[in-house]
């Protein structure tokens, strides 16, 4: 495991990210299935905030999927919330979340705001894609 799980989990829960979202990363943590569509969207945040690039790759579903996914070294992650959502929950299948997260790249600060739609596979929630938009 990576120290990275050590501390408090960049979700914004408060809680350590080992016992939070590092759960659910496939490639710092342990890799299980997020029970929501909002869990998902918060581990795959954390997933980008700490350099994770197979977790965003795993959860995203085959049919939208791009073929190479790779971070931007020069954008900072500093803090996300998730906002309203429509079903996502553990009994069903499939679900929207509102999401913002605020970085800071080589332009400066910036917010990108989601409109993020999920389906439920497997027992697994997938990303499928979302409407975005960066202020």
């Amino acid at each position: 495991m990576d120290e990275r799980l050590d501390r408090t989990c960049p979700c914004g829960s408060g809680d350590p990210c080992r016992a939070c979202c590092g759960r659910y990363l496939t490639g710092l943590g342990e890799g299980g299935a997020a029970p929501t569509a909002a869990a998902l969207m918060r581990s795959r945040y954390t997933a980008f905030a700490l350099g994770d690039v197979e977790h965003p790759s795993a959860t995203w579903h085959p049919s939208t999927r791009p073929a190479d996914l790779h971070l931007d070294d020069d954008t900072r992650w500093l803090h996300s919330s998730v906002g309203p959502t429509t079903g996502g929950g553990p009994f069903d299948r499939a679900g929207t979340v509102e999401f913002t997260a605020v970085f800071r790249g080589p332009d400066g600060r910036g917010e990108l705001r989601e409109h993020s739609r999920f389906v439920k596979e497997n027992g697994r929630w997938l990303y499928v894609d979302g409407d975005v938009g960066v202020v």
